[in-house]
């Protein structure tokens, strides 16, 4: 194999795969980069059997061919050399990279070891990159990441009349928003998606240009989103996930109306006495709005925020970080918490829009 490409189009190309790539104690192969060359294409995949990421672009093809190289010492040597155009060239067990008066040799993988990454086909859906990546970055803060729930580890996507509904959980927290799809349906029935994988999406899509789009393929163990130049595909979590309907309430007694950025920056003051995550915050609704209070080994802190209440003057107590990220998932101004009572969720969202939703456990206190 052997190829010349710009530095900046490899650099970043080594990178983005490499995200995908096992982590420490897996097999050394899993630890490198496929680089297959065909004509003037050029496409590295990076995966740890369970994720994939494939980039593909134009390069100036000189010889087909494969080879699997380091992941993180390969990007760092692209990254390093001058700016322009570079060569590399494998043979056997062995990686030459070169570039103006710099020269690497570097060891490769055997690439009969790399496991095969099928091609996701056509897509039979498509979004809008900006909306998706907007709605990833709304619900995958709720899901867990504790491998003792796997379920809990992923993000159900469903059908919901027409939209692509993704809900995540992590039993104290969950958070929903529906998408509208462009065209086709996801899937038929629904599906479990690792966060994690979700995640490397989210970061591909919030950097996508505008008017970009992302196509969508689902089988029966995998799905694949794919966007310009770049394939990411991931296992499906099996199992039935838990039935979030029965936790939203139709409707809720108590409603505070208050302004987004006030609330937020009064919560990161008080949380500074907060210790852990058993140090939850407390909001005694009254008309006119919140009094936040913290107390903790430390001291204490109270802060009082204005805003518009409706209902019975009590109080409720939160994990303030999970609160925190449910406000700061809002994208309006203003920020309606609605709430039963201190012992049963509640939930925030924004005033204007009514596509995403995340609701909150309370926490016990005397």
């Amino acid at each position: 194999m052997k190829f010349r490409s710009e530095r900046d189009s490899l650099a970043e190309a080594l990178t983005t795969a490499g995200r995908a790539v096992a982590s420490r104690g897996s097999s050394a192969v899993l630890s490198g980069l496929l680089l297959t060359c065909e004509g003037n294409n050029l496409t590295v995949t990076g995966t740890d059997l369970d994720l994939a990421i494939r980039v593909q672009f134009e390069v100036i093809g000189i010889a087909d061919g494969t080879a699997v190289v380091p992941a993180k010492l390969a990007a760092d040597i692209v990254r390093s050399l001058e700016p322009g155009a570079l060569t590399i060239e494998a043979a056997d067990d062995r990686v030459d990279i070169a570039a103006a008066r710099s020269h690497f040799g570097i060891r490769a993988y055997p690439s009969v070891e790399f496991p095969n990454v099928a091609s996701a086909g056509a897509p039979i859906s498509s979004i809008d990159a900006s909306t998706l990546a907007e709605g990833l970055r709304q619900v995958v803060r709720a899901s867990s990441s504790d491998d003792a729930r796997p379920l809990l580890t992923g993000v159900l996507l469903t059908n919901n009349e027409g939209s692509l509904r993704m809900v995540a959980t992590d039993s104290y927290r969950l958070a929903l928003r529906d998408l509208g799809i462009q065209s086709g349906s996801v899937a038929d029935e629904d599906i479990l998606v690792p966060a994690r994988s979700l995640s490397e999406l989210q970061r591909l899509t919030t950097s996508a240009p505008e008017g970009t789009t992302v196509g969508i393929i689902a089988t029966k163990n995998e799905i694949a989103f794919t966007t310009g130049k770049v394939t990411i595909s991931t296992r499906l979590l099996e199992g039935t996930y838990p039935d979030y309907r029965q936790l939203i309430p139709d409707s809720y007694p108590n409603q505070l109306v208050v302004g987004k950025e006030n609330l937020m920056s009064a919560l990161r003051r008080v949380r500074l006495l907060v210790r852990d995550n058993t140090t939850p915050v407390r909001l005694s609704m009254r008309a006119g709005g919140v009094d936040l209070t913290v107390k903790s080994p430390d001291g204490d802190a109270s802060e009082t925020v204005d805003g518009d209440y409706t209902g019975e003057d009590f109080t409720i107590a939160f994990n303030p970080t999970y609160l925190i990220d449910g406000i700061d998932a809002v994208l309006s101004d203003e920020v309606v918490i609605e709430s039963t009572d201190a012992s049963r969720p509640a939930t925030v969202r924004s005033a204007e829009q009514a596509d995403f939703r995340y609701l909150l456990m309370p926490v016990r206190v005397p």
